[in-house]
């Protein structure tokens, strides 16, 4: 079937978009990209800072000690602090919704629980008078919304970021300690290869705030049972010892300012202003926030916008009016250096953080970041486009070559131990199953079972690799299941780390269904049933705009409209489909079309706050509608260029076969 798609209009946008992600790259030839600045960060990062400030002058201001790195808390906290935190309360109040809330992003709508901690950060600071009418319509929304009852709703016996947030609260006098519920931070002192078997009310990567949090409420809430009290005293030093090995050089808990906030501000609190948590956590903050008073939710997404920065260079089409081929998007040379990179990011030790074993990569190059199977999977595909030939010569080659292979069998075992019984893949750790964060999710799953793939057909006809293959073999078969029998019975698929504030579920089934479609192209089972529901739902969901958005499996958008990243997903996922269904076709041209035209109005580069980070915090990256849109682009540009068939003035063209759909793993 024939496409109508402007040929050379497609050309002229990939290039524009090719062109723009290739200069985003920075001096030191990775791809930083900016998150975007948060009113729940900020909240809290006010908070731990007041409550830090208060203690310290308390006993005196925080004291060098001997031996240990400089600190400049001391000069901050006599000069410069009140002026920062005045400057990040009125960044705070210019972020207020009509309605009287906060959302989690400038573009957000508001919900509960930043409400919550914005109400916190103004109680804390003696709000001046200006801002009384700002906490009235505040409390309003917060009434109208259900108070703390809707608080806990919101995170479904999840205690990770709801216990905090009510601990905050009570700092801050907005509530009774008693409403705060205990936390069994005398957990932490166990070891830690038990932590999965414990069942503990946080997921895996929030032990530090278990502890700090637990003992905050311990000392301004004691349990009845004296029992209870005296062990709980005795874990005191333990469990803090435990947190203390595993903070970060940088001092920033997952480089994540509300988790390093909520651990900093629970410690000052009990009189631990001066203890090297507490001052290294400062420190992290002080050293985070924005020229405008705000912070972002993390440091960086740098590993993970390098990783998907290179795979959407991939074979770039370049040149040619009457039959275009695919190139690579640069030299060997020109990209090495981002490659050199992204290879330094790979973790060679055992992470103190998660236990995770050697070989995985995190979401960051800085000393907060944790290994998690999303990123892994992203820079092995991100290796892979990259990898060398083998025609190619030289020794200079034949070393880089080396050195990807080693990288990427490392990543490969790595994602191999990490499965789950179910078949699946969860963010960090195997086995912890309970909770949203640590199990095992379809959007990482997807991710892997492509990554996996891609290396295991490069490795094909090697002996020394016979065996990795027959276990990539085995795991590909049971995550394939668990993809399978997570599919929604509309036909779509529902991810973890992304998702759609204007959704009703607030999950982003556009990006979850796409992910699996693109894998389901990529390891050879487009024609499989599910992928047929999938693709079904995907084309049936398209806004009247031609884009994807925050839609259900109905074609009405309401009154959001499409975004960048979701319509560049999508796609992507319909490429492969164009040329076997009339309407996989229609929707890839109008998806296309909408996605030029983006370009073209130069509003492509506008990003949606579609991300989670952990526990429904929302969040933008400035790189993701670049880094979507180049790769969707380029692959639409590569599947059309393998046929061609004029049709006129238009530059009709006709999609040839789908690159690798006969092999079948």
């Amino acid at each position: 079937m024939t496409l109508q798609v402007d040929r050379d209009r497609l050309a002229a946008a990939h290039q524009t978009a090719h062109k723009q992600l290739l200069a985003e790259r920075n001096s030191a030839a990775h791809w930083t990209g900016e998150l975007s600045s948060s009113p729940l960060s900020t909240a809290t990062a006010i908070s731990a800072l007041v409550l830090a400030e208060q203690a310290g002058m308390k006993s005196g201001l925080p004291a060098y000690t001997p031996g240990e790195e400089p600190s400049h808390i001391d000069e901050i906290f006599r000069g410069d602090l009140s002026e920062q935190i005045v400057r990040s309360l009125h960044w705070l109040a210019e972020q207020q919704n009509d309605d009287g809330g906060w959302g989690d992003t400038d573009r957000s709508l508001s919900n509960i629980a930043t409400t919550m901690l914005v109400q916190a950060a103004f109680h804390l600071t003696g709000v001046p008078a200006k801002y009384a009418s700002l906490l009235e319509r505040a409390e309003q929304y917060v009434e109208s919304q259900g108070g703390v009852a809707a608080l806990k709703r919101r995170y479904a016996g999840d205690k990770t970021f709801a216990v905090p947030i009510l601990a905050n609260c009570a700092l801050a006098d907005m509530i009774p300690w008693h409403r705060v519920p205990p936390l069994p931070f005398e957990l932490a002192c166990l070891p830690q290869s038990l932590y999965r078997w414990l069942n503990l009310p946080v997921v895996s990567y929030a032990i530090p705030a278990l502890v700090a949090v637990g003992q905050a409420r311990f000392h301004h809430g004691p349990p009845r049972n004296p029992f209870m009290r005296q062990l709980r005293r005795w874990a005191i030093k333990r469990s803090l010892a435990v947190v203390e090995d595993i903070q970060p050089a940088s001092g920033g808990f997952l480089e994540a300012t509300p988790l390093t906030s909520f651990i900093v501000m629970s410690l000052a609190s009990v009189g631990l202003s001066e203890h090297r948590i507490v001052r290294r956590g400062v420190e992290f903050l002080l050293s985070s926030v924005r020229a405008d008073g705000s912070w972002p939710i993390d440091s960086d997404l740098a590993t993970w916008n390098t990783s998907l920065a290179l795979s959407s260079l991939e074979g770039h089409p370049e040149g040619g009016t009457g039959g275009e081929r695919a190139q690579e998007p640069a030299s060997q040379n020109e990209l090495w250096d981002s490659v050199r990179w992204l290879l330094d990011c790979q973790h060679w030790d055992p992470h103190p953080f998660t236990g995770a074993v050697s070989g995985g990569w995190a979401w960051t190059d800085r000393s907060g970041g944790v290994p998690d199977a999303d990123d892994t999977s992203a820079a092995l595909l991100a290796l892979a486009a990259c990898y060398p030939p083998a025609s190619a010569v030289g020794p200079k080659t034949q070393d880089r070559r080396s050195k990807i292979r080693r990288a990427a069998r490392e990543g490969v075992l790595w994602l191999l131990q990490l499965q789950n019984k179910d078949g699946g893949w969860p963010t960090f750790c195997r086995g912890w199953g309970r909770l949203a964060f640590d199990r095992s999710s379809v959007d990482i799953s997807a991710h892997v079972l492509r990554a996996l793939r891609r290396w295991k057909s490069m490795w094909q006809g090697g002996n020394s690799n016979a065996e990795l293959a027959g276990r990539i073999e085995v795991a590909t078969h049971r995550g394939l299941k668990y993809i399978e029998a997570a599919q929604e019975a509309a036909g779509n698929w529902n991810p973890l780390w992304f998702g759609n504030e204007r959704n009703p579920q607030e999950a982003n089934p556009v990006y979850g269904t796409s992910m699996v479609l693109i894998m389901c192209d990529e390891l050879g089972l487009g024609a499989s049933k599910m992928a047929r529901r999938g693709l079904q739902w995907l084309v049936e969901c398209q806004c009247a705009d031609g884009g994807w958005g925050p839609v259900t499996p109905l074609p009405d958008c309401g009154d959001a409209t499409s975004s960048v990243e979701e319509t560049a997903l999508a796609v992507e996922a319909l490429v492969p489909f164009a040329d076997s269904s009339q309407e996989a076709a229609a929707s890839f041209e109008q998806g296309a079309s909408w996605l030029m035209d983006a370009v073209e109005q130069d509003r492509w580069k506008e990003p949606a706050p579609i991300g989670f980070y952990f526990a429904k915090l929302w969040y933008y990256e400035r790189l993701y509608p670049q880094i979507f849109v180049t790769r969707a682009l380029a692959r639409a540009r590569h599947r059309v260029a393998a046929e061609v068939a004029p049709q006129g003035a238009a530059g009709g063209l006709r999609v040839g076969p789908v690159v690798g759909s006969t092999a079948r793993v």
